[in-house]
């Protein structure tokens, strides 16, 4: 087989990765300055058709001396290879560890030619690898450099978010493909810029490179790679004056598809969480970018909040379905009879050889796992940590919090319990998923009672969590061996029955709902919520109510059919 041939085989494969691959994951990233109670906020959907949602548990560990990680790819888990371990890793508990450092992703693609295939490093294993390693933001920064510049880099362009107690930061990075001389990769590694985000201010990614101009000797507040811009002229990408340099321009340029399917996303969580405002001016203004009619008109990197925002804001935030936009998916025809949200994949179609878009919203039905993680300064590492979690799509599902110095983790979301492919009665996941297609079919109708239970339950669990904060700091005392033990034993026993109280509630919803929407009837309730029976047998309900779909279906059936039904 000619090398020629092998190349353009491997630029399928890579095309079609990145088609299938480019709009997942949404990010939030709020500064210790914009929140509420001084925390730092991250949040991720974790959106992948492949992807179980389960919460990932690794306690920290020590090592001998020679010791091996294997490293396996997040999205395949294909072997990779292997790296020299360290002597002592920290605990992680989903995307954050023990020292409330928090590392979370969403995939931009950028220049396919840039990806390294003889690499060991993608970008799931940094990730993950480096919160068993550090500390800090900044540290986490370096490191995820160190590991890629020494095994190389095999994944498409990222972009993290990374933050600890204080400092919360947005890093944009790529591979520098596969350049070899005498058999060595001479450009392996990354080329990448962070940027720490305001205090008193917010920022947000979705699959679209977000880093433009950066400031080059202001390190308190920009960190970058030597050569992002040198290698940028080597590769042909780049040909200005060093100030006129953008990142995403050179790596990542920006087409219709990556300012309508992902740019809109975050132009839609700017308008929710700053009361509709983007740094001064109406949301509205930045139109043309999100509908990919102008993409030279890029959103601001960050954006002053308008007022403090909270955990729950933030979680509803990644609830949206563009509602109140120019691109809400409630409102045209694709929403059906009962305004459904949802346009099944695949993203694009075609009609008469023209072709048309469907939105991609932040809210989507493919989430494997969605979290908010909160890192509190104003507490010790024991406790300050919570990584509020949820499973399948955030807007018909619900967060639970888990502290992530916890020492075992609740059943309905522990690694291993079911997968995608192998039901289990007992995994919040299958759970939600059985409620949240029951809500695709009747949504209109369907989604307010589940948003209900859901807001019920997460406003109650932040009341909790305050509580439980409280005797967890009484029984940390002076954070003695002893003392942290008996706060970790406490707090894994909050988390673990807040969990299972959230799956015994959607059990709860499941058969509610399931009981009062069957066949596309309405059950009629009592002021209580019990269902009202006939009066002469109570084995059988009053008469269901049926009220039909939305009018704006019913004009497009007659527009479509209308012949045929009309009455005569």
């Amino acid at each position: 087989m000619n090398k020629k041939f092998i190349k353009t085989i491997l630029c399928s494969v890579l095309i079609f990765l990145s088609v299938n691959f480019s709009y997942a994951c949404t990010n939030i990233i709020v500064s210790k300055g914009a929140t509420v109670d001084g925390s730092v906020l991250v949040s991720y959907a974790a959106d992948s058709h492949a992807l179980f949602g389960e919460l990932y548990h690794h306690p920290a560990q020590i090592f001998s001396t020679g010791s091996f990680l294997k490293i396996y790819d997040w999205d395949t888990g294909k072997f990779m290879g292997q790296i020299p371990q360290i002597a002592n890793t920290y605990q992680t508990v989903g995307n954050m560890n023990e020292h409330q450092v928090t590392i979370t992703e969403t995939t931009y693609g950028g220049r396919l030619e840039l990806m390294d295939p003889d690499a060991i490093m993608d970008y799931g294993s940094l990730i993950y690898v480096t919160l068993q390693r550090a500390k800090t933001a900044r540290e986490a920064i370096q490191i995820i450099a160190e590991l890629a510049n020494q095994y190389g880099y095999a994944s498409e362009g990222e972009t993290f978010s990374i933050a600890d107690k204080n400092e919360a930061w947005i890093m944009d990075l790529i591979g520098k493909g596969s350049k070899k001389i005498d058999g060595k990769n001479v450009n392996k590694g990354l080329v990448w810029v962070a940027a720490r985000v305001p205090d008193g201010y917010i920022s947000a990614h979705a699959n679209m490179s977000r880093i433009q101009n950066f400031k080059k000797n202001d390190p308190d507040n920009w960190l970058y790679a030597p050569d992002v811009i040198s290698f940028a002229r080597e590769m042909g990408y780049f040909k200005g004056e060093d100030k006129d340099f953008s990142f995403c321009e050179a790596y990542a340029p920006a087409d219709f598809i990556g300012a309508r399917a992902c740019g809109a996303r975050v132009w839609d969580i700017f308008k929710n969480l700053c009361d509709g405002q983007i740094n001064g001016q109406d949301f509205t203004v930045y139109n043309d970018f999100a509908l990919g009619h102008n993409l030279k008109h890029r959103l601001p990197l960050f954006v002053k909040a308008t007022h403090k925002i909270s955990v729950k804001e933030v979680a509803d935030a990644m609830r949206s379905h563009f509602e109140g936009t120019i691109l809400d998916m409630t409102q045209d025809v694709g929403a059906g009879g009962l305004n459904c949200p949802y346009r099944w994949r695949p993203m694009t179609f075609k009609v008469d050889g023209k072709e048309y878009v469907n939105e991609r919203a932040t809210a989507t039905q493919q989430t494997g796992f969605w979290i908010v993680c909160q890192s509190r300064s104003k507490f010790p590492d024991t406790i300050g940590g919570i990584l509020w979690f949820g499973t399948d799509d955030a807007a018909t599902s619900c967060l639970t919090p888990v502290y992530t110095s916890i020492i075992d983790s609740p059943e309905s979301i522990r690694k291993g319990n079911g997968n995608l492919i192998t039901y289990s009665p007992t995994s919040m996941f299958w759970k939600t998923n059985k409620v949240t297609n029951f809500a695709y079919l009747y949504y209109s109708r369907v989604q307010p009672e589940i948003r209900a239970v859901a807001d019920s339950f997460e406003n109650a669990a932040l009341k909790n969590v305050a509580i439980t904060d409280a005797t967890a700091i009484k029984l940390y005392k002076n954070g003695t061996k002893h003392q942290i033990k008996k706060t970790r034993k406490y707090l894994t026993d909050f988390t673990c029955n807040s969990a299972q109280s959230l799956f015994d509630r959607w059990s709860s919803l499941e058969t509610y709902l399931f009981v009062k929407y069957k066949d596309g009837n309405i059950m009629k309730q009592n002021t209580d919520g019990s269902f009202k029976y006939n009066e002469y047998n109570r084995g059988t309900p009053e008469f269901p109510d049926q009220p039909g779909y939305n009018q704006n279906f019913y004009k497009s059936i007659v527009k479509d059919h209308g012949k045929v039904l009309e009455m005569k």
